[in-house]
């Protein structure tokens, strides 16, 4: 009977424990009455479930998270801006902590606009690695704004939106790299 009031405790003890670290963030944005807003800029075109794995896991590091998508006049798009919103939408349809709006300009400005303190990008593959530590340090050098980077998870490290789009042009399903429930 001891041992087992001394394991009871101790489970409380790790159930405690485990409780005030779920609250820390939200103690300490209590605190601060600062939100952890991000962005995650991006083209989409379209929208793949390894961006969506980068939002669902930013969502434990955020408490809010702006899908930015850019209009980058030096890309041809096969999606409109239009239908990139609603794909996004159509992966979240009941997290409100995810929001998207299109933007057209420096991407750092229109975080501001956002009041957004931090950029989330994901990196794929090691040859990622040195455009977007490029882009973050000139980013954080003009702005401040820092730039957090999720690793893909592996099992969607193939998939990219240039891959989505060929597939798309030779008239293959895509369903496997989209978000689940999510049509094009």
């Amino acid at each position: 009977m001891y041992l087992y009031n001394l394991k009871l405790k101790k489970i409380e003890l790790i159930v405690v424990i485990f409780s005030v670290e779920l609250n820390f963030s939200y103690l300490c944005m209590l605190k601060n009455q600062d939100m952890k807003r991000a962005i995650f800029p991006g083209t989409f075109d379209p929208f793949t479930i390894g961006h969506y794995s980068i939002v669902r896991r930013g969502l434990n590091v955020f408490d809010e998270i702006v899908i930015a998508i850019g209009k980058n006049q030096s890309k041809k798009t096969l999606f409109s801006v239009e239908k990139r919103i609603d794909i996004v939408k159509q992966a979240f349809p009941n997290e409100n902590r995810v929001k998207v709006l299109e933007y057209d300009s420096l991407t750092v400005d229109f975080a501001r606009s956002v009041d957004a303190k931090f950029i989330l990008r994901g990196l794929r593959t090691v040859s990622d690695f040195e455009y977007e530590r490029t882009i973050a340090d000139t980013n954080n050098i003009i702005s401040g704004i820092e730039t957090v980077i999720l690793f893909t998870e592996s099992a969607y490290s193939h998939i990219s939106s240039t891959v989505a789009r060929d597939l798309i042009s030779y008239g293959k399903d895509i369903t496997e790299f989209l978000p689940r429930g999510v049509k094009v």
